[in-house]
């Protein structure tokens, strides 16, 4: 693939003046270091603890655990996402050094630009994964396991993108992992019944927002060789994306169901829903911006499907 790269010009005027963040302000030599972790980003972190923190939530509301129980759990698992959100973004980037290069939106990145070697983000990435690994150990042995587990998608995902045209399913399976290891550590096992539609919700979110986001890229990526739901979808995207939307909620109310929770929680993922529409019907797939911007707007869907799930949760504990 690497002959056949390159920078396509259509949009370059769009990437110019990139906006700066917090992370300008820091010395130049650390620089490269946050950005390639996208702290300035916290979208990345948030889209990889919803998951997590509806898991926990529900798995507290089904065992009527003490409230600390879920604050301590969610307090972890928001920790751990700004860890494995890190090391996936570096692995990622050290995957794609040469699309990255050559695609306009990426260009700046660390390592594309080389402001960073490869070594450099390997050492970066140890760093991420020992300390990571570290907190896996903190939790029970069942845990400790299904958390190591994930890390074989975390490398592979990188790969996808050359070899099937939907990588942004198997992004999803990274992404919505914590559905499983939320109810785990705090349960010390999974009930699949009804994590296993948790999980699938999510991995139908991913491809949602991501699908959105890639769109950006879609010429780029098809002039590189790069595959994404982006390109497959095609002209189609919109009504696509709606249908990914309503069997994520179909799933994640079946969930819902299955663990027994009351009104609040459909009130959550209805407007979880809602919200959902909206973005689906105000994005323009031909601004970069706009597509840009899907990342931080669907955090809020997490939210919502969360805040549902911890007033139901409150309201059973004080009755």
């Amino acid at each position: 693939m690497g002959d056949k790269l390159q920078i396509s010009k259509l949009h370059l005027q769009d990437y110019l003046a990139p906006t700066a963040t917090w992370v300008d302000y820091l010395p130049s030599n650390i620089r490269p270091y946050f950005y390639l972790a996208r702290v300035h980003r916290p979208s990345g972190i948030l889209l990889l603890f919803y998951p997590c923190a509806w898991s926990v939530t529900m798995t507290c509301y089904a065992l009527s655990a003490p409230m600390t129980t879920a604050w301590t759990y969610l307090g972890f698992f928001l920790v751990a996402s700004q860890v494995f959100c890190a090391a996936g973004c570096i692995i990622d980037d050290m995957w794609d050094k040469d699309i990255d290069a050559a695609t306009s939106r990426t260009r700046r990145r660390p390592l594309a630009a080389g402001d960073l070697s490869m070594i450099q983000a390997f050492v970066f990435l140890i760093l991420h994964l020992t300390f990571g690994i570290w907190l896996f150990t903190q939790l029970n042995d069942y845990s400790l396991i299904l958390g190591l587990s994930s890390l074989v998608l975390i490398v592979l995902y990188p790969t996808m993108k050359r070899i099937i045209n939907w990588p942004q399913a198997v992004l999803g399976m990274c992404f919505s992992w914590g559905s499983f290891l939320g109810t785990a550590s705090v349960a010390g096992i999974v009930d699949w019944h009804i994590y296993i539609p948790l999980y699938m919700g999510g991995v139908c979110w991913t491809i949602v927002y991501d699908t959105c986001y890639a769109r950006q890229d879609r010429e780029e990526d098809i002039i590189n060789g790069v595959h994404s739901t982006a390109v497959v979808f095609g002209d189609q995207i919109r009504p696509i994306l709606v249908m990914f939307s309503c069997i994520l909620c179909s799933l994640v109310s079946c969930a819902g169901v299955l663990n027994g929770h009351g009104v609040p929680f459909f009130i959550g993922v209805a407007l979880g829903a809602h919200h959902l529409v909206r973005i689906i019907a105000k994005i323009d797939f031909e601004n970069k911006e706009s597509c840009d911007a899907v990342l931080i707007n669907n955090t809020w869907f997490g939210f919502w499907v969360w805040a549902g799930a911890m007033v139901d949760y409150i309201m059973k504990m004080q009755s």
